[in-house]
C-alpha cells in the first residue's frame, strides 16, 4: 500500500441472505455463560437466564436497574424472568377474570380465533385483549396496568411514549408446542421478504419492540412455559435462520425452559429464538398475558389516507401496465400510494392468511393488477379491509 493509499476498513454486510447462516457461528454466540457478576441487581443466573426479584428492583436505583437490563437484552441472554411482579394475587385473579369473560363470550358468538401457530379453536386466544379488557372491566384495567415492573422494564428498552398490546393465550391440556421462532417486526415476514431489508433494518427491528408475558396461573414445566434460547437474539441473520432446518434441530436440543409462578413476568428481546412449550398436564389451562410494547417510533409523521390514494391512482397503473410499463415502475409507484405493511390490524376479522401477516394494501394492489380488476373492485376490496383492521 503506497502512502497515499488510504486504508480499507471493513465495514458489515449491506444485505443479509441465507448464505450468512452458520450454525457454528451461531452456536458461538449461544454457547456462551451468562455471568452473574455482571448483573448485580440480578438474584440468580438459572439455565443461563438471568432471574430478577420485583421487591428487590424496588428498593435500588431506577437508573441503575434499567440500564441492567438494556444490556440484558441487547448484550447478555436477552431474556430476563422477574418473580413477583404482579405481587397481588387479586389484580391478577380479577383480570384472569376478564380473560374468562371474554373467552366465553367468544365461544357463546361462536367466534373461533385464529393463531399464529395452533389450529384454529385447539387453545384460547383472545386478539387485543388490552382494549377488550378495557372497555369489560375499566377499574380491573387500572389496577393490572399501574403495574411499576412493566413501566419499569418498557420504558428501559423503549423509552417514553410507549405502547402497550396484549393477547391473552390459553394453552389447554394436551396443546401442542411452538415451532421456533423469532417476533414482529421481522419474525412476521417470510425469509424472501425478510432478506428484502437491509442489514440495518435486521439490527434496528429489535429494538422497536418488548416481549413479555404475564403468568396468570401456575406453570409448572409440564405445562409448556415457553422455551428460550438465550443469547440468540445476538444473531445478526438470525430472521433468516430460524426456520432452517439445522437451526431448528439445535433450538429443540438446546433450548431452556423455566417454571412460573401466578404473578411472575418474563420479558425478553423479541429477537430471541423461542417457542411455546407443549402442555404435558391433565389439568392445567396454561393462561399468560402475551405483552408486546412497541416504540412510540414506530410510526410516520403524516397521516395519509392510503385507502383514498391507491384507490385514485389506481387507474393510472391499470393504463400504464397495459402501455407496457415495467415491473420496477409500477411497483414504484405501488409502495408511493399504498400502505405496504399490514399491522396495527385487527386479528379477530383479519387474520393471518399463508403465513404470519394478512395481505397488506399494496398486496391487495398487486394483486388487482395481476387479475386486472376494474377500480371499484379495488376500491371496494380496500374499504373492506380498512374494515377488517378496524378494533
Amino acid at each position: 500500500m503506497s502512502a497515499s493509499s488510504p486504508a480499507r476498513i471493513s465495514a458489515p454486510a449491506a444485505w443479509l441472505s441465507g448464505r450468512d447462516c452458520d450454525l457454528d457461528a451461531f452456536r458461538a454466540l449461544v454457547e456462551q455463560q451468562t455471568e452473574a457478576a455482571a448483573y448485580p441487581h440480578a438474584s440468580a443466573v438459572e439455565r443461563n437466564v438471568l432471574l430478577y426479584d420485583a421487591d428487590r428492583l424496588a428498593l435500588a436505583d431506577r437508573r441503575e436497574v434499567q440500564a441492567e437490563l438494556v444490556r440484558a437484552f441487547a448484550d447478555g441472554p436477552g431474556i430476563a424472568v422477574i418473580r413477583g411482579a404482579f405481587a397481588e394475587p387479586a389484580v391478577v385473579d380479577r383480570m384472569t377474570a376478564v380473560f374468562d369473560a371474554l373467552i366465553a363470550g367468544q365461544r357463546a358468538s361462536g367466534a373461533v380465533a385464529g393463531d399464529h401457530f395452533a389450529r384454529p379453536g385447539a387453545n384460547d386466544r383472545v386478539w387485543n385483549a388490552l382494549e377488550k379488557a378495557a372497555l369489560h372491566d375499566p377499574e380491573a384495567f387500572a389496577e393490572y396496568y399501574a403495574n411499576e415492573t412493566l413501566a419499569l422494564v418498557s420504558s428501559a428498552w423503549l423509552g417514553p411514549g410507549y405502547q402497550v398490546t396484549s393477547q391473552v393465550n390459553v394453552v389447554n391440556p394436551g396443546g401442542a408446542a411452538q415451532t421456533v421462532h423469532r417476533d414482529y417486526h421481522l419474525g412476521f415476514l417470510s425469509d424472501e421478504a425478510a432478506a428484502g431489508y437491509p442489514a440495518h433494518v435486521h439490527r434496528l427491528s429489535p429494538v422497536l419492540t418488548l416481549q413479555g408475558a404475564v403468568a396468570h396461573c401456575d406453570m409448572p414445566a409440564e405445562s409448556g412455559p415457553t422455551l428460550y434460547l438465550p443469547h440468540s437474539q445476538k444473531y445478526e441473520p438470525g430472521y433468516l435462520a430460524w426456520r432452517r432446518p439445522e437451526f431448528r434441530a439445535y433450538f429443540e436440543e438446546h433450548h431452556v425452559q423455566l417454571p412460573l409462578a401466578k404473578g411472575d413476568a418474563v420479558f425478553f428481546n423479541p429477537a430471541l429464538f423461542h417457542a411455546a412449550g407443549a402442555n404435558h398436564s391433565a389439568d392445567i389451562r396454561r393462561m399468560a398475558n402475551l405483552l408486546q410494547v412497541s416504540s412510540a417510533f414506530g410510526r410516520a409523521m403524516e397521516t395519509v389516507d392510503r385507502e383514498a390514494v391507491a384507490g385514485a391512482v389506481y387507474p393510472v397503473l391499470l393504463r400504464r401496465r397495459g402501455e407496457g410499463a415495467g415491473e420496477q415502475w409500477l411497483e414504484n409507484v405501488i409502495a408511493a400510494s399504498a400502505e405496504g405493511y399490514p399491522f396495527p390490524t385487527n386479528l379477530d376479522s383479519d387474520p393471518p392468511v399463508d403465513g404470519l401477516a394478512p395481505p397488506s394494501q399494496a398486496d391487495v394492489v398487486r394483486r388487482a393488477l395481476r387479475e386486472g380488476w376494474t377500480a371499484r373492485t379495488l376500491r371496494g376490496e380496500l374499504r373492506a379491509g380498512a374494515k377488517r383492521r378496524e378494533s
